[in-house]
C-alpha cells in the first residue's frame, strides 16, 4: 500500500526576539510579502502609520517655512514624530505580521521626502552647512534617480547597514538644526553624510553585479 506523498514543510517563522522586534536583528530572507511581483496590500496597520507619516510632511513644511527662522518648536516636534514613527510601522508589521509590497515602497520614500524636506528647510534659514546639505541633496537625487532605472530593469535593492545606520544621524541632525543646536547638528550631518556616501557605493556595487547577471550571454 503506497503512501501519501508529504507536503513539504512551510519555512519556519523567525522567533519575534526584542532584537528582531526592534529591527537590530535583521538575519534571513526579507518577507516574502515584501517581493517583485507580490500584491500591494495598502490597507494594513503598519501602511497607515506609513500614510499618516506622508500627510504630516507638508504640514511640517508649512509650519517651518512659516516660522521667523526656521527654529521654532511645533515643526521641530512634528519632524521628530514623522522620523520617529519610522520604528513604529516596522514594529507593526513584525507584531502583525502585516508585510507588503506597498509598504516596502512606501517607507523608503517616506524617509527620502522627509530628509528632503528638512534639508530644504535647513538650506533656506542657514541652520545647518549648506556644502553637507548640498551634498546630502545630490546624493538623495541620485538614489531617486538610479532607483527608477534599476526597477525598470527588475533589480531591488535591499538597504544596507551604512545605508540604514546612515538615516539617524542624519535625522538627527536635521531635528537639532530646527532646534538651533548648529555645532552638534554639524557634527551628526557629517556623520550621516559619510554613512550615506559609503552606502551609495555600495549600492553602485550590487547594481553593477546585478546588471552583469541578467545580461544575455553571448
Amino acid at each position: 500500500m503506497g503512501h501519501a506523498p508529504v507536503e513539504p514543510a512551510a519555512a519556519a517563522k523567525p522567533r519575534l526576539t526584542f532584537r528582531r522586534l526592534v529591527g537590530l536583528d535583521r538575519s534571513g530572507p526579507p518577507p516574502p510579502q515584501t517581493q517583485p511581483g507580490e500584491p500591494l496590500r495598502p490597507w494594513t496597520i503598519p501602511n497607515a502609520i506609513g500614510f499618516f507619516r506622508l500627510a504630516l510632511i507638508p504640514v511640517f513644511l508649512v509650519l517651518a517655512f512659516s516660522s521667523e527662522n526656521g527654529t521654532d518648536t511645533l515643526p521641530a516636534v512634528i519632524y521628530a514624530v514623522i522620523a520617529w514613527s519610522d520604528y513604529a510601522d516596522g514594529i507593526a508589521a513584525r507584531v502583525t505580521g502585516q508585510y507588503s509590497r506597498f509598504g516596502a515602497l512606501l517607507d523608503p520614500i517616506v524617509d527620502r521626502l522627509l530628509v528632503i524636506s528638512g534639508v530644504v528647510v535647513c538650506w533656506s534659514f542657514d541652520l545647518l552647512p549648506r556644502w553637507l546639505l548640498a551634498i546630502m541633496i545630490a546624493r538623495e537625487v541620485f538614489m531617486l534617480v538610479a532607483g527608477q532605472l534599476v526597477l525598470r530593469r527588475g533589480i531591488t535593492l535591499q538597504i544596507n547597514w551604512a545605508g540604514r545606520w546612515g538615516v539617524w544621524p542624519t535625522m538627527a541632525a536635521i531635528f537639532l538644526g530646527l532646534c538651533g543646536v548648529r555645532t552638534v547638528g554639524a557634527i551628526l550631518l557629517a556623520v550621516g553624510v559619510t554613512l550615506s556616501i559609503i552606502a551609495t557605493v555600495q549600492y553602485a556595487q550590487r547594481i553593477r553585479v546585478q546588471l552583469a547577471e541578467t545580461e544575455p550571454s553571448t
